[in-house]
């Protein structure tokens, strides 16, 4: 098993270039299933759970070309046939989005097969919301030996109102509603740049959506969807971690390739701590150390608050920080798994309930940690770029479902990190549910 090999006390110094959004990718493969033309996504991640999708996919008759390196991370997606309308359970099991081929599958097929996701490191994430609203455009849903079996001869325009905000919810009925007759009003929507980027790709297929990154969506039907191209967004959550990479290592760090706008809280905070953070053009943002990190608190919330998917590298962040500062976890019930991992490092951290109190700055060492998650992988890895000696990260699997070559990136600005174990391809082994 593949580990991380990490060395401490580097600043970050130079330029890092952030993938492809893993979270708008996996949608918009999904989305492939809604017309029988060919799909062009380009700026694909290289990670595992793009390699899940893929197989998913192709399992259900689908034809899936993956293009990385050189090739820009273009992938060609047709869905001519759909054989087998079904998510077959030992998928399904390893990446919770598999979930989102639900929506698709009625609208287009008339019928889906899903294996019921399995449990997940963070906590649940039940698909019920996705089952009511399919329910009330008039799909008939039945479960039966983990797997939920839905019909509907077409679907139908539905007003839906989300008893809370979901954004694979949001993504699986936004899919469905395009085919469906008539129009669809849907409230409570989430916000999140990944819902209008998938709103973007379903646009350019022939969808008529108004109001997508709103909390109120507009969709009037129409009978089929053609292909497209589609550039996906930059991913918010890896740049987010590699400001805070160069902020704990008292760096200078350009994150190339990125969408500040979508990075608004994540800079706020880190201001707030100390940090320089410059906003350089329409795709680069630039942050150095600005004196010792001061302790500011985070309470996780729906985009655009702050993202619950950035929690644990701030945390990491925040054991540098003087003074003691608040985590508060609204969205996951279990994801503070890093704070044990972290403690063992030297961290002082303490946990009541759903909010973790750090107090800083703490001398960190080194030690043999296990990655749980993973966005708790992601804190490791910052904790260990400033622990003093070499940290050993087990079961670094979990950054492979959600980071490009994240310890190549990395050294490529200074960072002493090396992988034990094969380079990492996405086409091998599996993982478990984030």
């Amino acid at each position: 098993m593949d580990k991380f090999v990490i060395r401490g006390g580097n600043p970050l110094v130079g330029t890092i270039r952030v993938s492809g959004a893993k979270n708008s990718a996996l949608p918009c493969m999904a989305a492939a299933i809604l017309t029988e033309d060919e799909v062009t996504l380009e700026n694909i991640p290289q990670v595992r759970d793009i390699e899940t999708q893929r197989r998913l996919l192709v399992s259900m008759g689908a034809e899936v070309e993956l293009g990385y390196g050189r090739a820009k991370s273009r992938t060609k997606i047709s869905c001519r046939t759909l054989s087998e309308p079904e998510a077959k359970y030992e998928i399904v099991k390893t990446m919770r989005a598999s979930s989102l081929v639900l929506g698709p599958l009625i609208a287009r097929a008339g019928m889906a097969r899903v294996a019921m996701p399995g449990g997940c490191a963070i906590g649940g994430r039940p698909i019920d919301l996705h089952i009511k609203g399919l329910e009330k455009m008039g799909a008939s849903i039945t479960q039966e030996h983990g797997y939920l079996e839905a019909r509907a001869d077409r679907l139908r325009g539905a007003h839906l109102v989300f008893d809370k905000i979901t954004v694979t919810g949001t993504e699986d009925l936004l899919m469905a509603a395009v085919l469906a007759e008539g129009e669809s009003l849907m409230e409570n929507c989430a916000r999140e740049p990944e819902v209008i980027d998938l709103a973007a790709l379903l646009t350019a297929m022939g969808a008529k959506i108004e109001g997508a990154g709103a909390s109120t969506i507009r969709v009037q039907g129409v009978h089929r969807l053609h292909g497209a191209r589609y550039r996906i967004h930059p991913d918010r959550i890896e740049a987010g971690t590699f400001l805070i990479a160069g902020a704990i290592t008292g760096g200078d760090l350009l994150v190339a390739n990125c969408n500040p706008a979508h990075l608004s809280a994540v800079i706020a905070k880190l201001e707030e701590a100390g940090a320089h953070v410059d906003i350089l053009g329409t795709d680069t943002v630039r942050v150095r150390a600005g004196g010792p990190l001061r302790a500011a608190d985070i309470s996780t919330e729906e985009y655009p608050g702050y993202p619950t998917d950035m929690q644990a590298q701030y945390m990491a962040l925040a054991t540098q920080a003087e003074g003691v500062s608040s985590v508060t976890e609204n969205i996951f019930e279990n994801r503070f798994m890093h704070v044990q991992e972290l403690v063992r490092m030297g961290a002082n951290i303490k946990v009541d309930g759903s909010t973790a109190t750090v107090r800083g700055p703490a001398k960190l060492s080194a030690a043999a940690v296990m990655c749980s998650d993973l966005r708790a992988s992601a804190s490791l890895v910052l904790a260990a770029l400033v622990a003093d000696g070499e940290s050993i990260l087990d079961r670094v699997y979990h950054m492979d479902r959600g980071y490009e070559r994240i310890e190549e990136k990395l050294r490529g600005v200074g960072a002493q990190i090396r992988r034990m174990g094969n380079v990492f391809n996405p086409k091998e082994g599996e993982t478990d549910a984030d």
